[in-house]
């Protein structure tokens, strides 16, 4: 379960996440999804949110104090030419701007080394998840604003449809 904790119209207090999360079990991990955190932002968050997973752009993990009982997912996007992903551990590929709905270039992303590792990002939704996992052989993908009914507001039928439509491909 992701929350975001970047200025966004999807953005949650790290109290409010740790109240929702309070009664999930084990099994889900908690993911931070920030952007350029401030160190003081990234401290409240794990002191009250206490993640399993922290997703930012990978440059952040440059300044970040990481514990390390929590798990780190690096955002690499689609037009950073320099992509060095990890040697180990999972990542996220996406487009140049985080929770705008854009759809990536598959084809980049297919060519991406370590797409076993791979959490792909951008533009998905329950129409086209087949056909991108199809081609990019993800490890995972992720998915927001085609989720919502409106900015920040998820449509709970529009989540099932999307992790049938995903479990269906297993």
């Amino acid at each position: 379960m992701g929350f975001v904790f970047a200025e966004s119209v999807r953005k949650i207090s790290p109290q409010d996440a740790a109240m929702i999360t309070k009664d999930v079990p084990d099994s889900v991990l908690r993911v931070a999804v920030m952007l350029n955190p401030s160190m003081s932002n990234w401290q409240e968050v794990v002191d009250i949110f206490l993640p399993d997973v922290v997703q930012t752009n990978a440059s952040d993990f440059g300044y970040l104090n990481v514990p390390e009982t929590i798990t780190t997912w690096p955002v690499f996007r689609e037009n950073d030419l320099s992509l060095n992903t990890p040697q180990k551990g999972n990542f996220v590929y996406e487009g140049l701007k985080s929770g705008h709905g854009q759809t990536v270039d598959w084809k980049k992303a297919a060519s991406i080394p370590r797409r076993e590792n791979m959490i792909l990002a951008g533009g998905l939704d329950q129409y086209n998840v087949t056909q991108a996992i199809k081609y990019v052989r993800p490890f995972g993908v992720d998915v927001s604003s085609a989720m919502e009914i409106s900015p920040g507001q998820k449509c709970i039928k529009q989540i099932v449809t999307f992790i049938s439509v995903v479990k269906n491909l297993e």
